[in-house]
């Protein structure tokens, strides 16, 4: 199994989030300011010249080679060894993409406004898609070749945001379950600036703007990746 961690200059949250990976995986490591101490971890790097989240999801997204691909931020808020349970329903073919629905376990985990901005998300994600969800978790699962199949063009904060609107115009099975959200280590690169929050706004702005593509005769991913 590989997972995906973008990272920015998160020296100091790497060690326990890669000593959390679980046995066997594969853990890549893109667009990291510290590059020989991911390596010296045991992690796979890859760079990313282009600033971005979703350019350095997509890249580690590229680099992956297994057949289901995980996805978890590197600020040491969310448990990496807890990706077995959100990759389970994609490998049993329950579901085609999973969303690990935070849980804060302290009122620092997760600012109020956050909270709120994430809520009305959900809500503008429901009426674009139908699909009730309840966060666009950023640790998740799902199968390699099907996520390349949505050709995700969003290079910034809206790709998340992205790879759930058009899983839903896709046909594919999106389910949620639970984990817990912890402080996280230094300052969040989005929700930490007004520069970073603005440029996510717009970014997810255009995301939700798009004409929904046509559904695939499948009807899920899984029936397209196999």
């Amino acid at each position: 199994m590989d997972v995906v961690l973008p990272c920015l200059d998160e020296a100091e949250a790497l060690p326990w989030v890669l000593g959390r990976i679980p046995a066997g995986w594969r853990a890549i490591v893109v667009d990291n300011g510290s590059a020989d101490l991911a390596r010296a971890l045991g992690a796979h790097v890859v760079h990313e010249p282009r600033r971005g989240f979703g350019a350095a999801c997509h890249a580690g997204l590229t680099a992956a080679s297994a057949d289901v691909v995980c996805f978890c931020d590197c600020d040491a808020s969310l448990d990496p060894a807890l990706l077995p349970a959100v990759a389970e329903p994609v490998l049993d073919g329950a579901a085609d993409l999973v969303l690990g629905r935070r849980r804060p376990v302290t009122h620092r985990a997760w600012p109020l406004h956050a909270r709120l901005a994430n809520l009305e998300l959900a809500r503008l994600v429901h009426r674009r898609t139908g699909l009730r969800l309840h966060d666009l978790g950023p640790m998740r699962a799902a199968r390699r070749t099907a996520l390349l199949a949505l050709d995700l063009s969003d290079r910034r904060s809206g790709y998340p945001l992205q790879t759930v609107v058009r899983a839903a115009d896709a046909g594919w099975r999106v389910t949620e379950t639970d984990v817990p959200y912890r402080p996280r280590t230094g300052r969040s690169k989005v929700t930490g600036t007004w520069r970073g929050t603005w440029q996510a706004v717009r970014d997810m702005r255009a995301v939700l703007a798009e004409r929904p593509a046509a559904r695939p005769a499948s009807g899920t991913a899984a029936g397209a990746s196999r």
